[in-house]
């Protein structure tokens, strides 16, 4: 969720006429804070960095066109790095919570901006695992082939997998294609900007 809550900062200083142009980084190396002895989650996670540049225009159709972030202490139990040293998940809750969140801020992003499922070109998601980003493409009712899935070739990289994802998929995406990302972190705090391309 860092890199849409990154997204969204960088987004904001621009509006405002504070920045022309922000470089948003998403880079994590969760080699080091994952529980080696613990198979559930050492597996998952894997080291990555990626980053997307902001820049002011005058063209009011592209760009970031709405974002939306949330974040509830309440489930910090459910994903967190112990001392900030061990990550701690228990991944049922995790998953059902991604899901459910992760789904509901791309609605609550669309509405803002007054669009719809229909609109969107690509759904680029937190790439956590197959399995959510499935459930979430289902539940939005977004064809598969619009859905970007990367994880198979670098795993949960945290706040570096959407950047990885745009980046492995950049080919894909045509000028004013609408692209959403959303995604969901520890704490538990989640998100989603829509994204003219």
């Amino acid at each position: 969720a860092g890199f849409i809550y990154a997204l969204t900062v960088a987004d904001n200083f621009i509006k405002t006429g504070q920045a022309q142009n922000v470089i948003v980084i998403g880079a994590d190396k969760m080699s080091d804070i994952v529980d080696w002895d613990d198979r559930s989650t050492c597996i998952l996670f894997g080291d990555g960095a990626g980053a997307l540049v902001l820049s002011a225009s005058n063209d009011e159709k592209r760009g970031i066109l709405s974002s939306k972030i949330y974040s509830d202490g309440e489930f910090i139990d459910i994903l967190y790095a112990e001392n900030a040293a061990k990550v701690k998940m228990a991944g049922q809750e995790v998953f059902k919570h991604a899901v459910e969140k992760m789904s509901k801020s791309v609605k609550d992003v669309l509405e803002e901006g007054g669009l719809s499922v229909s609109d969107i070109a690509y759904l680029v998601p937190h790439q956590a695992n197959q399995r959510i980003i499935d459930m979430v493409g289902k539940k939005l009712r977004i064809k598969n082939e619009k859905v970007i899935s990367t994880v198979a070739g670098h795993a949960n990289t945290s706040a570096a997998s959407i950047p990885l994802a745009l980046a492995s998929a950049e080919d894909k995406f045509s000028q004013g294609d609408l692209l959403v990302l959303t995604a969901i972190g520890g704490g538990l705090a989640w998100g989603a900007c829509a994204v003219r391309w």
